[in-house]
């Protein structure tokens, strides 16, 4: 819940974001909430589960390390391109967000395969959202700012 608030307070629908040019196939708006609200619960269902099933301190501690750092870039992608107006940098930052959820993925699956799957709508919700960032990139740039 703390992700998903700090990202929602970083994403301001305004004028600089409804004057950039999108691509026609760009779903609306109203969208992106639920879909980030169901993907938020597979996660943390996935999260509950794999730690669940770590018993030990030292295998919990990397679960949650791998959830923090998940965590930080999907927070970190709302500010850069929202809140700093950097959809180029968001575009890059995009590569480590997904790769954060392969690794999910991997540490959670390793400790229970359902927790595993629940995490692939994710991976390709960021996926769909990287290619809608290069999509905006190619359309808008250059970019400056801050």
């Amino acid at each position: 819940m703390v992700v998903a608030a700090l990202g929602g307070a970083a994403t301001e629908i305004g004028p600089w974001y409804l004057g950039l040019r999108k691509p026609s196939w760009q779903p609306p708006d109203w969208l992106f909430g639920p879909a980030w609200t169901a993907i938020f619960a597979l996660t943390a269902l996935a999260g509950l589960r794999a730690w669940r099933r770590t018993p030990d301190i030292a295998g919990r501690g990397r679960v949650l390390v791998a959830y923090a750092l998940n965590a930080l870039l999907n927070i970190s992608w709302s500010v850069l391109f929202f809140t700093v107006k950097r959809p180029d940098w968001a575009l890059a930052e995009v590569v480590a967000l997904w790769l954060s959820i392969v690794l999910l993925i991997v540490v959670s699956g390793r400790r229970d395969r359902a927790a595993g799957w629940l995490l692939v709508p994710y991976l390709a919700w960021v996926a769909f959202a990287g290619v809608l960032n290069w999509s905006v990139v190619r359309l808008n740039q250059p970019f400056s700012g801050p």
